[in-house]
């Protein structure tokens, strides 16, 4: 096409198409990750992760936390801990109705953690020992966190806010089991308890694994007597020493609907 005298002299539109306000919205990165979208991004952080779950069918799980440094091959406490949380993870995977479907085609108590090593690593990694689907939960640090390879990939999430991430452990929690941790499982395990004690979320199993080690760590006790928890308080948890132990002082809350649909099968 033939250039007129007229578009000889029209000034170039490159300004105009390279300003970020020409950029469609939805593909605006600097637009998207900008202080006015905060609400946005949560949103879709929420969405994403439910999308793919309802995808699953999964409705309900048993949220496991517990700390990421902890290895297979650490000391033999370490070890324990890691064997017990694998155990754990298998045994309710097999028994508690993630691998069978329910009336409405759903799966029941899927293990579900944060995603990266150690002892969640472990309750994941037991899942996949029973061919359970199993979610991990991760979230963006300053030092890269890795999934572990054991959560099943569709179910494998990543999250910018802890806020969202909390939630989304949360919302589907049938209980929780908290193995020894440090200050993100400490967190984890108080939001929880709080949002029990204040009656802001349903009344599901708390489980402290290693009694002993819990003891040590929380002086609950001294809490009671300075009157900054009540009696009450103190039965919002409970401890277990075995995977077994833990599992079946879950399960007696949790799956009496189960036996009707196949789904609750103690081993032995």
């Amino acid at each position: 096409m033939s250039m007129t005298p007229s578009d000889r002299t029209r000034p170039s539109n490159a300004a105009q198409k390279a300003s970020p306000a020409y950029r469609i919205p939805a593909l605006d990165k600097d637009f998207l990750l900008g202080d006015s979208q905060r609400g946005l991004r949560f949103q879709i952080e929420y969405e994403k992760a439910e999308e793919a779950l309802r995808a699953w069918k999964v409705n309900s799980t048993i949220v496991c936390f517990g700390s990421a440094r902890m290895r297979e091959d650490g000391p033999p406490h370490q070890a324990a801990w890691y064997a017990q949380a694998r155990e754990f993870g298998r045994i309710v995977s097999q028994e508690g109705g993630a691998l069978v479907a329910g009336t409405d085609g759903g799966c029941e108590n899927v293990i579900a953690t944060g995603g990266g090593p150690g002892l969640m690593e472990a309750a994941n990694r037991g899942a996949n020992d029973a061919g359970a689907p199993t979610i991990g939960f991760n979230i963006t640090l300053p030092q890269e966190q890795e999934p572990n390879p054991w959560t099943t990939p569709d179910l494998t999430f990543r999250f910018h806010y802890f806020a969202m991430r909390k939630m989304h452990l949360a919302m589907r929690a049938n209980a929780l089991v908290a193995f020894p941790g440090g200050f993100g499982t400490l967190d984890e395990l108080f939001e929880v308890m709080t949002l029990r004690q204040t009656r802001k979320g349903r009344d599901i199993p708390i489980i402290l694994f290693d009694e002993r080690y819990w003891r040590d760590v929380i002086n609950f006790d001294r809490l009671l007597r300075e009157g900054v928890i009540g009696a009450d308080d103190m039965r919002v948890f409970a401890f277990a020493d075995s995977a077994r132990d833990a599992w079946d002082r879950i399960a007696v809350s949790v799956c009496g609907t189960l036996h009707d649909q196949g789904g609750l099968k103690r081993e032995g």
